[in-house]
């Protein structure tokens, strides 16, 4: 589930405790948790609603002035309108990760995990061609990065994702740079 910057701001401020949308079928779960940019969101609950039955308390809790306001931001990918709780319950564990600058036996761990992904791609080794093209040039787009290597723009993206997951990246507003512990673990691999 996709949430605005300033729907984020406003959970993380507590300003707002409650997203709608309209689905055919919930597509969260109470209990779930979604990484964003203000850090980790708990999804409390997810209830089906009447419009007709919300008030203006509703409004407020989603950020709005007007339940009409609220009804139209819920989209309409389904006929069902659907109440999300949410909560803020802390920061992005990558984050953390990120600034972690591993040992060597975490450096050798690492190093048997990206060559494990690498014996898993459908185009080759590619995990040290990728920290090295994100360490050259920071802040690129990733449909140029991927052009630059002879690559589609979605399935590099998604591995450069998994080197996220694995705290050697992160996303700038366009693009992406390497993290401390990317940086260490190239230098590593040089």
């Amino acid at each position: 589930m996709l949430l605005k910057h300033d729907v984020l701001s406003g959970i993380e401020a507590g300003r707002i405790g409650a997203v709608y949308r309209k689905w055919d079928v919930a597509r969260v779960k109470a209990g779930s948790n979604l990484r964003t940019a203000v850090g980790m969101v708990e999804v409390v609950s997810v209830d089906a609603v009447d419009p007709v039955e919300l008030t203006r308390e509703d409004a407020a809790e989603g950020g709005f002035e007007s339940v009409p306001d609220l009804v139209a931001s819920a989209g309409d990918r389904g006929g069902t309108l659907f109440r999300i709780r949410l909560r803020r319950v802390g920061p992005d564990p990558r984050v953390i990760l990120r600034a972690t600058i591993p040992d060597e036996a975490g450096l050798m761990e690492i190093d048997r995990r990206l060559q494990r992904l690498d014996s898993m791609g459908k185009h080759g080794p590619w995990t040290q061609e990728t920290l090295f093209l994100i360490a050259e040039h920071p802040g690129v787009r990733a449909e140029d990065l991927a052009a630059s290597v002879g690559r589609e723009k979605m399935p590099f993206k998604l591995d450069v994702r998994k080197l996220k997951e694995m705290g050697l990246t992160e996303s700038l507003l366009t693009g992406y740079r390497l993290s401390p512990r990317g940086e260490a673990v190239l230098r590593h691999l040089a």
